[in-house]
């Protein structure tokens, strides 16, 4: 018997289907048997994955995570041992830039087993019940704060540390410049423009949004009455699913932003990856691609729980009825996300990143104080790698 251990993140979307996909595929390879682990969604935005590989054969990780993985030697490139039809269909119906955002020096390190980006969420009965729309743009977003205030009813943004970045690299996008690209993390009259928007969403927002990821903000909104709408925060098919929580929450594409598209949110999802220290890497390789084959992702992945990469599933009509069209309404988006830096030593720059914008936010700092400090992180990872050439 043949043991595979993969590791993922501990949410029903990011666990769930991988010990059914895990049994299906022993279904049919019954000398193989895969077991999944889970760490935390923390952990998976912040723990060393060359350090995680090292125990694992297979690992689920976020798209930054790619160059320094490589660089480290920690995983195995997963187009060795798959054909190319299989991974042309992969890149022709990936969902945005997710099976782009796996790919460095000419390989594919990953494949897109999970897309997702920052979207909006709503609940519709409250926005019914306060006769409100789901905003279209930033304006609407701050007025409809406004009208719901004096019911005691939020506006609320998840900005926990780990996520004071994903919104800080969205509206800088979404206003029509990407961050951390040039000589500066970002031009100064841009920074400030979305660090005073940062500390207007703490300002219309949940007490406790300083201290919420996306998960908590939802299972909040999905069980309290007190937020109506989260206009930036990484979607969960989950919540708009009937059952899965007291109530119903759908989500929207985020609002417009320069040229008038809901462009510019910050690419998230997960993807599937082998380590360098599997020792049979070429069965891990093939359940991977089991996993992410268009009839599995729209099937069982779906069914239990997961959000698919494949765009097959973001279309199909079944998934989308039973996920209230999560799909649909948020693939513009989704097709529009912007990918962040991916080069060895990035990371450090995301972590710091974290740092600085949420004490910025939580103790009423200085926008231009903490712009310096992000272009010091940022001059310090780009002079380094460098420093050390391609990878």
């Amino acid at each position: 018997m043949i043991e595979l251990r993969g590791s993922t993140w501990d949410h029903t979307r990011g666990y769930d289907p991988l010990p059914v996909t895990a049994a299906a595929y022993t279904a049919s390879h019954p000398d193989v048997r895969i077991v999944w682990e889970k760490r935390t969604l923390r952990d998976f935005a912040e723990m060393s994955l060359p350090e995680l590989a090292k125990r694992y054969d297979m690992i689920v990780l976020d798209h930054p995570w790619i160059g320094g993985c490589v660089a480290a030697g920690a995983l195995v490139p997963i187009n060795r041992y798959l054909g190319q039809a299989y991974l042309a269909d992969q890149a022709a119906n990936g969902v945005g830039q997710s099976h782009q955002s796996y790919a460095w020096g000419g390989q594919q390190w990953a494949l897109a087993v999970d897309a997702a980006a920052q979207v909006s969420a709503y609940r519709p009965d409250l926005l019914e019940r306060h006769g409100a729309r789901v905003p279209r743009t930033w304006g609407e977003v701050f007025a409809l704060a406004e009208h719901l205030k004096p019911s005691g009813v939020s506006v609320s943004t998840p900005l926990m540390h780990v996520d004071c970045f994903p919104t800080f690299f969205s509206l800088c996008a979404n206003g029509g410049e990407q961050a951390f690209v040039g000589e500066t993390a970002v031009s100064r009259p841009t920074g400030r423009r979305v660090l005073d928007t940062m500390r207007r969403l703490v300002s219309i927002g949940h007490p406790k949004a300083l201290d919420w990821n996306p998960p908590q903000i939802l299972d909040h909104m999905s069980t309290a009455d007190d937020i109506a709408y989260s206009p930036l925060l990484f979607g969960y098919t989950n919540y708009a699913r009937p059952g899965y929580r007291d109530h119903l929450v759908r989500f929207a594409d985020i609002p417009r932003g320069a040229g008038g598209q809901p462009s510019g949110a910050i690419l998230g999802g997960a993807g599937l990856a082998v380590s360098s220290t599997c020792a049979h890497p070429e069965i891990a390789a093939d359940y991977a691609a089991f996993v992410t084959s268009a009839e599995v992702q729209r099937g069982m992945y779906f069914d239990h729980g997961g959000q698919p990469g494949h765009r097959a599933a973001w279309l199909d009509p079944r998934t989308n009825a039973a996920a209230n069209d999560f799909f649909r309404d948020t693939l513009a988006t989704l097709d529009a996300a912007a990918m962040r830096p991916r080069f060895p030593g990035w990371i450090a720059v995301q972590d710091a990143a974290c740092e600085i914008l949420h004490r910025f936010l939580r103790h009423d700092g200085n926008p231009d104080h903490s712009l310096d400090e992000l272009d010091a992180a940022w001059r310090t990872a780009r002079l380094a790698a460098a420093q050390k050439g391609p990878a």
